[in-house]
């Protein structure tokens, strides 16, 4: 399988492909930046370590590469302020995405290609890919908040002392400020969370209020996330070359799943080589419900306001 990373000299493209490098399931990474040198960089970079990871063609390359693609990852995209909601980067990035989604029809896409969205605001982009690409809607995916999720794990794991792999809680909703975690059934080595020794509801608020803000934490401590947004990118694109049938919380258009329509968030989906293949519904607790309701609603909102 190939994919070719939009945006894939920068930060988070980077790091995925040396996710993807890691995983060694995708034969071939194309890396494509505005940047050719910075590209070039990167990919010469990987495949100087080739030898001890996997035996895969990685090379930089301009956009007439995704003609072929089976998957083409946009990661490209101005970065948030500290200060700054992913929201808020809408205004910013609009007409950059436009221009990256002119050049991906202007090259051509395969048929059975998936476009996975990564760049900021990831639902409201996803939403604007799929309205200007002329392929089936599950064809068209963003990460949404499958970073949130794996970031809400690893967190509840280092305060409980537990291994994160163990942790099982996700989040829905939008890749943002209005984000709804389902403590409803979070579990902890398959115990409910609820009934495990030491969780009380302020630790629950503790660890749900740090992973709200840990985005923003690490683009001022570092610049930018890279490493965890990497590894979440590479999980969803192996699920895809796999065909895997994995239930991850990507974005992607909704038309009736927990009464959310025609706007792309996160719910529970089933991930395959077709994409986002199925929506699964879970009874929530009403708070829950509300909440991913007006998430939906926000990210309406801003659609109507930006792309009308």
């Amino acid at each position: 399988m190939k994919t070719a990373i939009i945006g894939g000299g920068g930060l988070v493209g980077s790091c995925a492909a040396s996710a993807l490098q890691f995983g060694g399931i995708v034969r071939e990474i194309a890396l494509v930046d505005v940047n050719l040198e910075v590209a070039e960089g990167q990919a010469l970079d990987l495949l100087h370590g080739a030898s001890l990871t996997s035996d895969q063609k990685i090379y930089a390359a301009t956009s007439e590469t995704v003609s072929d693609a089976d998957v083409i990852c946009i990661t490209a995209g101005l970065r948030r302020k500290p200060d700054e909601s992913r929201l808020d980067l809408i205004n910013r990035n609009v007409s950059l995405f436009k221009s990256l989604l002119g050049d991906v029809k202007k090259a051509g896409y395969k048929k059975d290609a998936i476009v996975f969205v990564v760049s900021n605001p990831v639902d409201v982009l996803t939403y604007l890919a799929v309205k200007e690409l002329d392929l089936p809607p599950q064809q068209v995916i963003g990460l949404g908040t499958v970073l949130d999720t794996t970031r809400l794990r690893s967190m509840l794991a280092q305060r409980m002392d537990v291994p994160p792999s163990q942790v099982q809680v996700t989040i829905f909703g939008e890749h943002g400020d209005s984000m709804v975690p389902i403590w409803s059934h979070a579990q902890i080595a398959g115990l409910p969370l609820e009934k495990y020794p030491g969780v009380t509801s302020a630790l629950i608020a503790e660890v749900e209020k740090k992973t709200r803000g840990s985005g923003a934490e690490v683009i001022k401590k570092k610049g930018g996330a890279g490493f965890a947004v990497g590894v979440s990118i590479a999980d969803v694109i192996h699920s895809i070359a796999l065909n895997q049938h994995r239930i991850l919380p990507v974005s992607s258009l909704q038309n009736g799943a927990y009464g959310l329509r025609d706007v792309s968030i996160s719910v529970p989906t089933v991930v395959g080589r077709g994409g986002a293949l199925s929506h699964i519904e879970i009874e929530l607790w009403p708070k829950e419900q509300t909440a991913l309701q007006r998430s939906g609603q926000v990210l309406r909102e801003t659609i109507d306001k930006v792309l009308s």
